[in-house]
């Protein structure tokens, strides 16, 4: 009955996390960049004290009034009961002041960035937070979701290849170990519950899990079917940051009527050939120009175009261009579309200067993704995975989160 249990779970939270994601912006809001203030950090999670950056650009460049609300969520991302003097000290609601008009583009834009805590809010509790932006209108515009922990528990992280020997060579698999020395939990089976995170992709996140053993003030997950992931590849990449040049992925660039259109080298699928080791960041996306001293109002926007040769029997399933750039969303903005004249899938994106990761992602009918379909997956792909540890004390009307552990699978284990 456990391993029933367990993956019901499984499924039900990486279900639940996708429609979460699945917010789609408006076509004038773009390049929101929504992570912690900490250096080379670009995940959406932080320690209880320290700041969260968020900065986005409107199109219509008119200087609207955007108005940002937080609101304390339980593990399902759904509105927890407290009020908002109970998580925050200040305001839970209040205008974003801090904007500027892009200078000497081609796009005219207005760029807003925000930075919580601030003068007016500050968070006093740890656990899932959604963060609104509103237009004049009181209409949500985006949303984004990230994380504020209190390091009360440690975790180590570490990365083994699958021990399932049909998929040995294609997953990777995730054992913790979380240490709570200081803290007291009476009853991990019902009070404890990690989340595993692959790149801080919230639309395969794997959950449910109990602790298998325990050692002293240890908890031991030793895992290894339940929390396998798909290795994938590498991302692919490209950088625009000088708008007008090729550099190594970008074939062509031409002026149009209007903008920049950056023609990309066409990807051939990788799911038959062997691994091959170039660096990423693993999804991530950082905005930068050559030409200007601040790259959130002096970089430009292209049209990028892209395409893909394929050979894969893809017959009831969409493609996509996936990435954090468009918060790892597959909607019809992001979709390739076969073109009968070239015999390539292909799409465009409008898109700020800089250096982008992305992959190709499909999707069947009955909504199931897969990222190796056309580039393979492989033990060897250097990812990221991240155990956020959930807490809800018994009686408790919140659920806290209590530590957090980083792992890469740069040296995977056998």
């Amino acid at each position: 009955m456990k391993k029933y249990y367990l993956l019901f779970c499984f499924s039900y939270f990486i279900q639940f996390g996708y429609s979460q994601s699945n917010f789609t912006e408006p076509d004038y809001i773009k390049t929101i960049v929504f992570k912690s203030a900490v250096l080379n950090t670009y995940a959406p999670i932080i320690k209880l004290g320290e700041r969260i950056n968020l900065s986005f650009d409107d199109l219509n460049a008119n200087e609207e009034d955007y108005t940002y609300k937080i609101e304390h969520c339980n593990i399902n991302w759904e509105p927890s009961d407290l009020s908002e003097s109970e998580f925050i000290k200040g305001y839970a609601e209040d205008r974003i002041r801090n904007y500027e008009n892009s200078f000497n583009t081609l796009q005219p834009y207005t760029n807003y960035t925000l930075t919580i805590p601030n003068e007016n809010t500050q968070i006093k509790i740890s656990g899932n937070y959604i963060l609104s932006i509103l237009n004049e209108d009181n209409e949500v515009v985006f949303k984004r979701h990230f994380v504020v922990y209190e390091p009360k528990v440690t975790v180590g992280v570490t990365v083994y290849k699958s021990r399932d020997i049909s998929t040995i060579n294609t997953k990777q698999s995730v054992e913790f170990i979380i240490n709570n020395p200081n803290f007291r939990i009476n009853n991990p089976d019902e009070e404890i519950i990690p989340v595993i995170l692959q790149n801080n992709n919230w639309q395969t996140a794997i959950s449910g899990l109990k602790p298998q053993f325990y050692r002293g003030t240890q908890l031991l997950y030793k895992y290894n079917k339940e929390t396998s992931f798909w290795g994938g590849n590498e991302f692919l990449y490209f950088d625009s940051k000088d708008i007008r040049s090729s550099t190594l992925n970008i074939a062509n660039v031409e002026l149009g009527n209007e903008l920049y259109n950056t023609y990309l080298y066409t990807n051939e699928e990788r799911i038959n050939k062997p691994y091959t080791l170039f660096p990423d960041v693993n999804g991530n996306f950082i905005v930068r120009s050559i030409l200007g001293k601040n790259s959130n109002t002096d970089a430009d926007y292209s049209w990028v175009y892209f395409s893909l040769k394929t050979t894969q029997n893809l017959e009831g399933k969409e493609i996509y261009i996936s990435g954090n750039f468009n918060n790892w969303q597959l909607n019809e903005t992001n979709k390739l579309n076969y073109n009968t004249e070239t015999g390539l899938y292909e799409a465009s994106l409008l898109l700020k200067q800089g250096f982008y990761n992305y992959q190709y992602m499909t999707k069947t009918e009955n909504g199931v993704l897969s990222n190796y379909d056309i580039d393979g997956s492989y033990y060897q792909t250097e990812n990221d995975y991240t155990v956020l540890v959930y807490y809800t004390k018994f009686g408790s009307r919140y659920t806290q989160v209590i530590g957090v552990g980083f792992g890469n699978s740069e040296k995977i284990n056998n």
